[in-house]
């Protein structure tokens, strides 16, 4: 007679922001912990900025995550060594 194993563990996590409100759900531990880390490491740099910082960061959010090939020519042009003439 074999024993039939099922799986433990919890099959989704919600929990939701004290200081925004935000709810955040993962369904394994691994993306629970990235979840509330990525989160609150986004409170910390939000919490650093003043007004204007705040809206120009949430402006160029916008722009760049609506469009990902946008990023990474972005990504790769601030990568490049300068060449002379131009500023970048």
């Amino acid at each position: 007679m074999t024993a039939k194993t099922t799986a433990r563990g919890w099959d989704q996590a919600v929990v939701r922001c004290g200081r925004c409100g935000a709810e955040l759900t993962a369904t394994t531990e691994a993306d629970y912990l990235k979840a509330v880390g990525v989160h609150n490491d986004a409170h910390a740099v939000w919490d650093r900025l003043n007004p204007i910082e705040r809206d120009g960061i949430t402006s160029i959010l916008r722009i760049i995550l609506s469009a990902p090939d946008l990023a990474a020519e972005l990504l790769a042009l601030a990568d490049r060594p300068p060449t002379g003439g131009e500023d970048r």
